[in-house]
């Protein structure tokens, strides 16, 4: 059965009607990293975005994997739910997307017992991946780019944002993860680091904007060549400042 652009672009504006779609300001995430893929087969499709940044509310930085896709697998079960009607609004209001959280970084004494969004000034080392990453000197974040707020103290997301430059590979999805609800049988067609994406703050939907038009097109008819953006590229935490700052 042929994929229509049209029917992916509505599943996404519907997804982000329901708020279920990643906004790179939303005002309760410090955005570090970011990466989008696109899986297909011969009659399914896949988009996969994932986020690397950290809520206050959520206590330690994650990464959300939210997929989008015309079938999933490996969907949250019953038992994840109060009830069963519960579970089942869930399946209806959730047609086409799932999401997943993972925590690259291991909890632990690195964060200020006293307020969780500060580095300890105690702290000489993080563990990223069962992998044990020094902290760099204060000077060092400025040389990539990270400001601190309250030099020499550093904050939690700023931090995450030293990270995202250093160990992106490490903070981001590993394969598995990023494929959790895929189906095993689709090809990844295109992996991105950089894309535009849409304003959601601003009532931009993935429909209106031309790389995600882009993107529907690779995934309906399966031509990689047809990502030819002319939109510079916004999904560096530096484009979304608003981000983490309720």
């Amino acid at each position: 059965m042929k994929t229509d652009p049209d029917q992916i672009l509505s599943i996404l504006d519907d997804c982000c009607e329901s708020f279920q779609f990643p906004m790179l300001d939303n005002g309760y995430v410090y955005l570090a990293a970011t990466r989008l893929s696109l899986f297909r087969s011969t009659a399914e499709w896949a988009m996969i975005i994932e986020v690397f940044g950290f809520s206050p509310r959520a206590g330690i930085p994650d990464t959300t994997i939210y997929t989008f896709a015309s079938k999933l697998t490996k969907r949250k079960s019953p038992q994840d739910y109060v009830s069963r009607q519960a579970y089942e609004n869930y399946l209806a209001n959730n047609p086409h997307n799932e999401f997943e959280s993972v925590f690259p970084i291991e909890e632990g004494g690195w964060q200020d017992q006293d307020n969780d969004e500060m580095i300890s000034q105690h702290a000489s080392e993080i563990v990223v991946r069962n992998k044990k990453v020094k902290l760099p000197p204060s000077n060092v974040y400025e040389k990539i780019g990270v400001e601190l707020e309250q030099a020499p103290r550093v904050q939690v997301f700023e931090l995450c944002r030293y990270l995202a430059e250093i160990e992106r590979s490490q903070v981001l999805a590993t394969v598995d993860e990023r494929r959790i609800h895929v189906l095993p049988e689709m090809t990844e067609l295109l992996v991105l680091d950089e894309w535009h994406h849409p304003d959601l703050c601003n009532d931009e939907l993935p429909s209106e904007a031309e790389t995600f038009q882009q993107f529907a097109e690779i995934l309906a008819n399966g031509h990689v060549n047809a990502y030819r953006p002319t939109q510079a590229a916004n999904t560096h935490w530096r484009n979304w400042p608003e981000g983490g700052t309720l």
